[in-house]
């Protein structure tokens, strides 16, 4: 079993930044893949960023693609994501995921690939 934690939500302006962090209990943190989703109201669970257990690979939504990103310290059981220049669409709810995958794996971006899933924390982005 994985527990995950999300923090770092909150109110901010548009062209603001925020940084999420998902800290995790459990299992060994360094063998999963994590991945940060979002949902906002009346739509589906979306991919944001997904890192593999080294940190080596890397993969964001197109639409977060050089305001977001994703790190993680496997020393201290956390992945992380620093978001820049938000706009009012990123206001969601973020929710922090986890895998346990073999390395050689490709990271997984789809929500029914990953196996647990933290509360998430709302982000609202004001304009």
């Amino acid at each position: 079993q994985v527990q995950l934690v999300e923090s770092g939500g909150g109110l901010v302006q548009a062209g603001g930044s925020l940084r999420l962090s998902c800290a995790a209990s459990g299992r060994t943190f360094s063998t999963y893949a994590m991945a940060w989703f979002r949902q906002a109201p009346g739509k589906e669970r979306e991919i944001v960023a997904a890192i593999s257990w080294s940190g080596g690979r890397l993969s964001y939504a197109d639409s977060v693609k050089g305001r977001f990103t994703c790190s993680r310290d496997n020393a201290k059981n956390t992945v992380y994501l620093q978001m820049n220049s938000l706009k009012p669409e990123d206001t969601a709810v973020y929710f922090c995921a986890a895998v346990l995958i073999s390395p050689n794996r490709v990271v997984p971006i789809r929500a029914d690939e990953y196996e647990y899933w933290g509360q998430g924390t709302q982000v609202t982005v004001s304009s």
